[in-house]
């Protein structure tokens, strides 16, 4: 069933669909620069983050490249569960700057260590380069973690494609004794490649993230005719093992009947799984801030309690 859109988007929606309509008129095509500046205008909307009593730029260095990472804490000197925050994007955009605010909020709420990473992007890099960094990350995020107390405590985090890459992380390290990874958090992920789901077409358009775009960044992601059912997160391996999981779904997102699957097929093996669905809400919610400031402060509200509990 399609979704109903808040009250509180309606314009944002209405202003967003005839910049989509004019660029379809125009012939306008999809280019990776054109995708990365309109991600980077929802930055108005994402607002500051909260102070932080440390927060500093650093690097993982990988025998071939070094990966960008920030560290924030809210208290350096008391041993805080780590979250591993991957940022949405498509795979393709998104930074860590973009989500300085949310990786901030996520500190704050869950009063815990944060390390946002700067994996690589496709088109430049395409699958599995952003995996590869991501999982480098997770193997190796305490050695920037020299000035901050931290226990064992491990959480990934991602919304959209860094939800992608947090459940890709959480299957590919089922039997990796070296990694041990105790829950998992997810904003409106991506999980299924294939877009064979009811909502792909029942909120294909109309909604910010229209399921062309989808199909878009799919392609400059997957450049080397990997299967696509075969790479998505629903149908790589799962077993009771998961981590403890908390999915958020919006209502109006083309991803939305994914995330419903997704935490069923972890519920049916045992595994613990919270999901929380905001109905009136479209993909990219949490970097609007300012137009929907009551359902993120929910969803952060609920992501501190997941992570302190």
């Amino acid at each position: 069933m399609r979704g109903v859109i808040s009250e509180k988007l309606h314009a944002f929606i209405e202003q967003a669909n005839l910049a989509i309509a004019a660029a379809k008129e125009n012939n306008v095509q999809f280019t990776p620069s054109v995708v990365r500046e309109n991600l980077e205008k929802l930055s108005v909307f994402i607002g500051q983050g909260p102070e932080l009593a440390y927060v500093n730029d650093d690097s993982l260095v990988t025998p071939s490249h070094s990966i960008p990472v920030r560290v924030y804490s809210p208290a350096p000197d008391e041993a805080l569960p780590v979250v591993i925050h991957y940022h949405g994007g498509g795979g393709m955009c998104g930074n860590i700057a973009l989500y300085d605010a949310i990786s901030r909020k996520i500190s704050k709420a869950g009063h815990c260590v944060v390390i946002a990473v700067e994996y690589r992007l496709a088109p430049e890099f395409p699958y599995p380069m952003g995996i590869e960094d991501s999982q480098y990350a997770l193997a190796h995020y305490q050695e920037v973690l020299t000035q901050v107390k931290y226990n064992q405590q491990l959480i990934i985090a991602g919304d959209s494609a860094g939800g992608a890459i947090c459940t890709t992380l959480a299957s590919d390290n089922i039997s990796n004794n070296a990694v041990n990874i105790d829950k998992q958090i997810l904003i409106y992920p991506s999980v299924d490649y294939t877009m064979n789901t009811l909502s792909i077409n029942e909120n294909g358009t109309g909604f910010l993230l229209e399921a062309s775009k989808v199909e878009w960044y799919f392609d400059n992601y997957f450049q080397h005719n990997e299967p696509r059912r075969n790479v998505s997160p629903l149908f790589m391996p799962m077993d009771i093992n998961m981590p403890e999981t908390l999915v958020f779904s919006a209502g109006c997102d083309p991803l939305r009947d994914e995330a419903f699957i997704y935490a069923e097929a972890l519920q049916a093996l045992g595994v613990k799984v919270e999901h929380h669905s905001f109905d009136g809400m479209i993909h990219a919610y949490m970097l609007l801030d300012s137009l929907v400031a009551k359902e993120c402060e929910e969803t952060y509200q609920l992501i501190g309690e997941f992570i302190r509990k």
